[in-house]
């Protein structure tokens, strides 16, 4: 009778002890997921107001998520009496391990967070970066599309992207457009100037300001070169680049301005 005694003792001490740790687990669970959405919704709600990128807004939200219920699942078992420290050594150890496989993949996530918080471009932005032109198309955490001048698909990994140097031609709205004429030296500069002159504000494209400009740019071998800088908008600059090309030459041929050429000088030595 003793010993049925004693171990309906031990049984309701074991059943208090771990009873009351369960529970206390259960409010912890409860309570911690609680506090977990609550700070989920205010970092979103932050995010939102910042104008974060909308895919690195739910990409930090699902990382700050999961480390959240880490956290409330090793102190869960800390309460539960499980030694928690090996736990602790596991993740780190397989942090660790991730992070060198992934070492790449670590660089273009972080250059792709950078982008998405810093914004030196956005979709339908034309930029030039490591060596390639084109309109973006996507930017995504790992890497950023862009559709190229001759409707390729580029994809450039956001490291690199974000390490080397960004040209947004985008950004100020229009550009001027370079371009340069030579004539022969029996043509009259002030003349030439006229007629190129002539051609630029006809063009419907080309802005009023600012002000497009002709100069002399080089007495060179074999002609005298002009500096054209019209100024257009960022969509209409090759529109603007091709046109005024030929619409020059057809004004510098209509006013009998020569436009010249190389010439080979081939020398024959009789034996």
């Amino acid at each position: 009778m003793n010993l049925e005694n004693i171990n309906a003792e031990k049984w309701i001490a074991l059943a208090t002890e771990y009873g009351l740790k369960i529970i206390g687990a259960i409010a912890i669970w409860i309570i911690g997921s609680w506090i977990i959405k609550k700070i989920i919704k205010a970092t979103r709600n932050i995010m939102t107001k910042s104008d974060y990128d909308e895919s690195l807004q739910k990409f930090l939200i699902n990382l700050l998520s999961w480390a959240l219920k880490i956290l409330l699942i090793i102190t869960l078992l800390g309460t539960l009496g499980v030694p928690t420290t090996s736990f602790a050594a596991i993740i780190a150890a397989a942090g660790l391990a991730v992070g060198l496989a992934l070492q790449g993949s670590l660089g273009n996530f972080a250059g792709g967070v950078l982008i998405m918080i810093f914004k030196p471009f956005k979709i339908g932005d034309l930029v030039e970066a490591q060596g390639e032109i084109g309109v973006v198309k996507q930017i995504e955490i790992f890497t950023t599309k862009l559709t190229g001048l001759s409707n390729k698909e580029i994809i450039i990994p956001n490291g690199s992207l974000s390490n080397g140097n960004i040209v947004n031609y985008s950004t100020e709205g229009t550009r001027r457009v370079d371009l340069v004429f030579g004539v022969g030296y029996d043509s009259d500069i002030k003349k030439t100037k006229e007629v190129l002159m002539q051609v630029l504000s006809s063009h419907p494209k080309i802005l009023e300001t600012p002000a497009p400009s002709v100069n002399v740019m080089e007495l060179a071998d074999s002609s005298i070169n002009f500096a054209v800088r019209p100024w257009c908008e960022t969509a209409d600059y090759w529109t603007v680049y091709f046109e005024v090309t030929e619409q020059t030459k057809q004004a510098l041929d209509a006013a009998g301005i020569e436009i010249p050429y190389p010439h080979q000088v081939e020398i024959r030595k009789n034996a």
